[in-house]
């Protein structure tokens, strides 16, 4: 029958145990010298040895030929404890037996003393999930226990102990295992048990482990299924993981705010089987480590993942601010927690990236600081900031029935006699039109905006194409931009964008120019109020001959 790995190659002595040298030395000194403690604490992570060391520390206590404080494991005592067949040493699960008469009954048995070993020792696992009653009923069995007594008890949430259990005990706090300790071990077992593991696949699964030893041969057993040589592109497909190289590409989309590329990045993981959860998780991890190298860039290297080469997170690490990774870290922790409830975690991935690309969209505080620092960093960079444009005095009318709107008349004047021109004064030819005129909408926009592809943010291209959402106009160096709401607004009222347009009305205009934004229609565009209907001066002279139609003249 298949046996896992991390059952198999579990330790058997203290040298065996991978990463805890600070607490399997101690250990080993304590049964050497006969100085053992009727009560131990282990508490750490999950898979880094407390239940394996609790284990050897009940054999070596009874081995009859122990050797430099390490059990034999070949005596009688040692075999029978390791099949289980000798019941004085017991292993309890305190998560299905946390009640207080199970404590009980288990202290009115401990007072016997043992048939076949020395010490009657009790292995009690999570005993954070003791009821409070049952570790009353404990307490007084620690504090004075038989000579031939000894508890070992282990957690994973030393908070959840009380202080008078710890108080009575041994504390040993074990460590995670670092990836380099991992990755050795991985390799010595994948070469026994002929598994063709390479050195960047075992580093991979080492990362994943996050420091605990079982997870990571679980892991190995996981992708030893695969065929050929165990890689790290094996294991990225075996665990669904997006892998680095796809996690800094997403990175630098999100750089660039191009949303439609990362949207279509995501779609591509996701029908490739990718997890929406480990995609996040990898970015999250990601952002953690470029805030680690952006705020303490001497002691950040023993932090980080180890999963990115140098130049990959230099050159990230230029494109974001702190604030701005603050800002994403905080958005990706909260969606990973809140995908786990979510009905649909495809859709709350995509609109957390979307958020990621346009800082515009997060309203929160952290999105706030990123561009109010974004701000700071324009202003300190002497950047032009687009800014609202004053109200154009409105043109004086003239008496001109060209220069008047379609819908209004021009005025009644008294005609003005003018002179010919004469030979000798010709009339004078009309000025060429400057290039700081006016322009309507319609005028320019077509092509103006056409010429824009590749010049502003893909992900605002879009929006300017839009005829119906957004025009433009020009008025004496000012580009102002008609948009149909505050959204379209948002969407183009950028640094990226604005510089772009500012750029191009420029070198159109032949001056320098300045963006502005108004929501509604350009005045071209505006419906026109309804002419006034003109009362006839025929009307008029008849209403002032009807007044003397009573009017008897006396001859």
């Amino acid at each position: 029958m298949y046996q896992a790995l991390y059952r198999k190659w579990r330790p058997r002595t203290f040298d065996d145990v991978v990463g805890q040298a600070h607490i399997t030395d101690t250990l080993k000194r304590q049964v050497a010298g006969n100085r053992l403690s009727h009560a131990y604490l282990f508490t750490g992570t999950r898979g880094t040895g407390k239940t394996t060391c609790a284990k050897i520390l009940a054999r070596a206590v009874n081995c009859e030929h122990p050797v430099d404080g390490n059990p034999c494991n070949a005596c009688p005592s040692c075999l029978g404890i390791e099949s289980c067949s000798i019941l004085d040493v017991l292993e309890l699960d305190a998560a299905s037996n946390n009640g207080v008469d199970q404590v009980r009954a288990l202290r009115d048995e401990a007072v016997y003393t043992p048939a076949a070993v020395r010490k009657r020792v009790y292995i009690v696992d999570e005993v954070h999930m003791l009821s409070t009653p049952a570790f009353n009923a404990l307490l007084k069995i620690l504090e004075e226990p038989p000579a031939h007594l000894m508890f070992i008890l282990a957690t994973t949430e030393l908070h959840k102990v009380p202080a008078t259990i710890k108080s009575r005990c041994q504390q040993f706090a074990f460590k995670r295992i670092l990836p380099g300790d991992i990755t050795a071990r991985l390799s010595y077992v994948a070469e026994q048990e002929g598994i063709d593991l390479s050195s960047e696949g075992a580093a991979l699964l080492a990362r994943l482990a996050d420091g605990g030893l079982r997870d990571a041969l679980s892991l190995l057993d996981q992708c030893a299924g695969t065929r050929g040589t165990v890689d790290e592109a094996a294991v990225l497909d075996t665990l669904g993981l997006a892998g680095n190289v796809e996690t800094a590409r997403l990175m630098e989309l999100i750089a660039d705010g191009n949303v439609p590329a990362v949207l279509d990045s995501l779609g591509r993981l996701y029908a490739a089987g990718k997890d929406v959860g480990s995609v996040l998780g990898e970015l999250s991890c990601l952002t953690r480590d470029l805030l680690l190298r952006r705020t303490a860039p001497q002691g950040a290297s023993a932090l980080l993942t180890g999963g990115f080469d140098e130049s990959t997170m230099r050159t990230l690490g230029e494109r974001f601010s702190s604030p701005r990774l603050m800002q994403m870290l905080t958005l990706l922790q909260q969606t990973t927690a809140e995908l786990s409830r979510s009905s649909n975690r495809r859709t709350d991935a995509e609109l957390c990236l979307i958020r990621l690309c346009d800082v515009t969209l997060d309203d929160s505080a952290a999105g706030l600081a990123a561009r109010l620092t974004r701000l700071e960093q324009l202003i300190g960079s002497g950047a032009s900031v687009p800014a609202p444009a004053p109200k154009a005095a409105p043109a004086p009318k003239t008496a001109a029935a060209d220069d008047l709107p379609p819908w209004e008349d021009a005025p009644v004047a008294a005609p003005v006699k003018q002179s010919a021109p004469t030979p000798s004064q010709p009339a004078a030819p009309k000025a060429p039109a400057a290039p700081s005129g006016t322009c309507a909408a319609g005028e320019f926009w077509g092509d103006f905006v056409t010429g824009l592809r590749g010049m502003v943010p893909p992900a605002s291209y879009p929006y300017l194409m839009n005829k119906q959402a957004v025009s433009g106009t020009w008025n004496n160096g000012v580009l102002t931009l008609w948009v149909a709401d505050e959204f379209t607004k948002a969407m183009l009222n950028k640094p990226a964008v604005t510089e772009a347009l500012a750029k191009a009305a420029g070198s159109r205009f032949g001056q320098p120019a300045r963006v502005s934004f108004s929501i509604g229609e350009p005045p071209a565009q505006q419906s026109a109020p309804a002419p006034q209907p003109k009362q006839d001066a025929l009307d008029e002279l008849l209403d002032f001959g009807r007044k003397f139609d009573n009017i008897t003249i006396n001859e």
